[in-house]
């Protein structure tokens, strides 16, 4: 077949996920977890060390376990490669998915030939090692190491407002659980009906994970063990128990290796590993939570979605194999909602891993293994596409990719979502408001006994503008864990307390 030997295409892949049952001075540390998978994805590709060696660019996720100025400089020392560029990336999730767009983008403009992406974390090693109080062990790089390129917002760019973070909206298990009521609330929807439909859901991802030989956690769980609070399963932030929510305690790692058709054949890759990259979308919702129109909803998410199926002349209901971002349920949700899915519908799960929570979450890297399983899942289903979400930060950054053995009658191509976002209506925000509200979503954090400690509440104002109240009062905090508080007048004091009219 003749194809444009600029097509960009995936040849190699390569997963890693091992768990070590003590500290060991021999562990492996995270760049030598990234060295590892990519030498499994040479082996995958059918071609050994030779796309390794021609690599034009070595590319790293960033990751959380371990912190070097220039990492993918130290894996290509760890295999012998000297590619011309070495990138690394700044937090998110999206960042795989990114990476895979902007990679098959130079491919196809002939900037680049042959691209090496990898990330690794190795949290549970390092828990580990705090628990021995011992030092991990692994290697550090000089800090005057510097990367070729970063790819990225500013590191320094976080993802939650100075405000949103006065009231306890820090960390994802602090925000997830809000869009998930804000999804409940849109549905007309009971707590425990709503309970029940979204353990439904994660039970699917439980079922994929125990076909997954990568999973973490591959054991199958039924809807009713996922939503069952105990001790093994204490509530986090309502109404996500601990099975609900992604688990970055984790050892793994995965590799990609995209290269063009030329280099491939070149290569002498065998055409049954080729997985072509149709098209990619990237862009990233108004950035913080607070002025977002509706916290159910992505702008974002949508648009990606939109182009990606139109640069690859499909519609969604041609994609036979989803990888939907599942750090929480409600991020699955929401991608479903905006890409016009059924997350429910038996003949179409959406996710080829597990999800974050029962495949693995590690860290900004979770996308790179959900590709990976996308190339096989396509490779054993010649013909068919493959579509995978990548999500950063709370519903902020995305990226998006359709996939499939069969070659792109127009060539990948990519495009931005962000006109169409920036397009999209926003509120302002009240700070340090006191007054009448009406609550819109809210979750309520609980200690590790399970007691209720503290409710996060997003209001809204008559002028359309949101606010963010917090309650530690034991009958607010047992209201809102049992039912469904929205649209309720409520007061804010001047110390951002909620109090009910």
């Amino acid at each position: 077949m003749q194809l444009d030997p600029r097509l960009p295409v995936i040849v190699g892949v390569g997963q890693t996920s091992s768990k070590p049952s003590a500290w060991a001075d021999d562990l492996p540390s995270p760049p030598s977890l990234m060295a590892a998978a990519l030498e499994l994805a040479a082996i995958d590709s059918g071609a050994g060390e030779r796309l390794l060696k021609a690599a034009d660019s070595l590319q790293t996720v960033e990751a959380m376990s371990w912190r070097a100025p220039d990492p993918a400089g130290f894996v290509a020392s760890l295999l012998g490669l000297s590619p011309r560029e070495r990138v690394r990336t700044t937090t998110g999730g999206n960042s795989p998915q990114t990476l895979v767009n902007q990679a098959a983008s130079a491919i196809a403009s002939g900037s680049l030939d042959v691209v090496l992406i990898t990330g690794a974390e190795a949290m549970y090693s390092r828990r580990l090692a705090a628990k021995a109080g011992v030092d991990t062990g692994w290697p550090k790089q000089d800090e005057s190491a510097v990367p070729s390129r970063v790819v990225g917002v500013a590191a320094d760019q976080p993802g939650t407002s100075e405000f949103e973070m006065k009231r306890s909206l820090v960390v994802p298990t602090q925000v997830y659980p809000v869009f998930e009521c804000a999804l409940r609330a849109e549905a007309g929807a009971s707590v425990e009906e709503h309970q029940v439909r979204v353990s439904e859901l994660w039970s699917r991802f439980s079922s994929v994970a125990s076909t997954n030989p990568y999973a973490w956690s591959p054991s199958p769980l039924t809807a009713e063990e996922i939503r069952t609070v105990g001790p093994d399963n204490r509530m986090i932030g309502f109404p996500y128990p601990k099975l609900m929510n992604s688990n970055i305690q984790v050892d793994q790692a995965a590799a990609l290796i995209v290269c063009s058709v030329e280099a491939a054949r070149s290569a002498g890759v065998p055409e049954d590993r080729w997985v072509f990259v149709h098209s990619g979308a990237d862009a990233h919702d108004h950035w913080f939570p607070s002025n977002r129109w509706s916290l159910g909803r992505s702008p974002a998410i949508a648009a990606c979605g939109d182009l990606g199926l139109a640069l690859a002349g499909i519609g969604v209901d041609d994609i036979a194999h989803l990888d939907l971002y599942s750090c929480f349920p409600s991020a699955v949700e929401v991608a479903a909602l905006e890409l016009g899915i059924d997350a429910w519908d038996p003949s179409r799960v959406p996710t080829v891993t597990g999800g974050l929570c029962f495949a693995g979450g590690p860290g900004n890297n979770y996308v790179t293994h959900s590709i990976a399983s996308m190339v096989d899942r396509l490779r054993s289903d010649a013909g068919s596409y493959g579509l995978v979400t990548a999500n950063g930060w709370y519903l902020t950054k995305h990226a998006l990719g359709i996939y499939s053995t069969t070659p792109p009658a127009a060539g990948f191509r990519w495009a931005s979502g962000q006109d169409t976002v920036h397009a999209s209506p926003s509120r302002d925000v009240a700070v340090d408001y006191s007054g009448p509200a009406v609550i819109e979503a809210y979750t309520v954090l609980h200690d590790r006994d399970g007691s209720p400690n503290l409710g996060i509440v997003a209001c809204l104002l008559a002028d359309g503008r949101r606010t963010w109240a917090n309650t530690t009062d034991p009958s607010c905090l047992h209201a809102l864990t049992t039912e469904a508080c929205e649209h309720r007048a409520v007061t804010i004091d001047r110390l951002g307390a909620l109090t009910s009219e």
